[in-house]
């Protein structure tokens, strides 16, 4: 009977901490549950709040889980001064003049400059255009006075001195003191480009910072929020047991964060 007694109290106590358990889990998905509604329910500039916290690896990261496909450009789009900017792109192409085009183009680069509102990313992608320049002085100083937040060029820039001076951050994947006049001319205006190896339609999230761009697909924006809030939670708590165990590998052991 004593015997009968002890193991339906150790039953008891087991079932209650089975019961405790899934309590705590059923309040951590309900907690989950509103954070994935909240962040759905963000405005573009809440978003755009959020990715400027946070570094373009775990950007580049969520983009890879979301969509399956890369976000981040290639490696050779750099900063021509250390800078970090977030906005929405505003695109426009330019391609090689042909000798015996005597058309007459209206410029897109140009358009897109006195028309993107402020706190838009100006994307700029020239026709083997790396030993040409695609922004200089005058541009910057356009996009500056207009509040634009920055350019990214799949193709060269010049005029770095001046511009660095004027406070206009730009990404490009070459430097060169080669005008475009009388080489490009530009032919698209806000269509779906490819730069720096990714694809960019206008209204994209573009987020540059020392490390490199990435590209967040409008539509993807609000999941991004989620996951880069998911990572920051993890590795948040991973510092701590690297810093007490000196290992990588019993972190990841409990978080699983790669």
């Amino acid at each position: 009977m004593l015997l009968f007694l002890k193991t339906k109290a150790m039953i008891r106590i087991i079932l209650l901490r089975v019961f405790a358990i899934w309590l705590a889990q059923l309040a951590a998905v309900a907690v989950f549950a509103r954070e994935q509604s909240a962040a759905a329910q963000l405005t573009p500039e809440q978003i755009m709040a959020e990715f400027a916290r946070v570094s373009t690896g775990n950007l580049a990261d969520a983009v890879d889980e979301i969509t399956g496909e890369r976000g981040f450009m290639s490696h050779d789009m750099k900063p021509i001064y250390k800078a970090k900017f977030v906005g929405r792109a505003w695109t426009a192409t330019m391609r090689r003049v042909l000798k015996n085009d005597k058309r007459t183009y209206q410029s897109s680069a140009l358009q897109i400059l006195d028309e993107a509102p402020a706190g838009s990313v100006l994307v700029y992608v020239l026709e083997d255009g790396l030993d040409i320049a695609a922004m200089g002085n005058l541009m910057a100083t356009t996009a500056k006075v207009r509040g634009i937040t920055g350019a990214v060029i799949d193709g060269g820039v010049r005029d770095i001195e001046e511009v660095t001076q004027i406070g206009f951050p730009v990404f490009s994947r070459s430097v060169t003191p080669a005008t475009s006049v009388g080489r490009l001319v530009a032919t698209t205006k806000n269509e779906p480009v490819t730069c720096g190896g990714v694809r960019v339609r206008q209204g994209d999230y573009i987020v540059a910072d020392w490390d490199g761009v990435v590209v967040v697909p409008a539509e993807h924006g609000a999941r991004a929020v989620e996951l880069i809030r998911e990572y920051d939670a993890k590795e948040s708590k991973m510092i701590p047991i690297i810093k007490q165990e000196k290992s990588m590998l019993k972190a990841l052991e409990k978080y699983n964060r790669y």
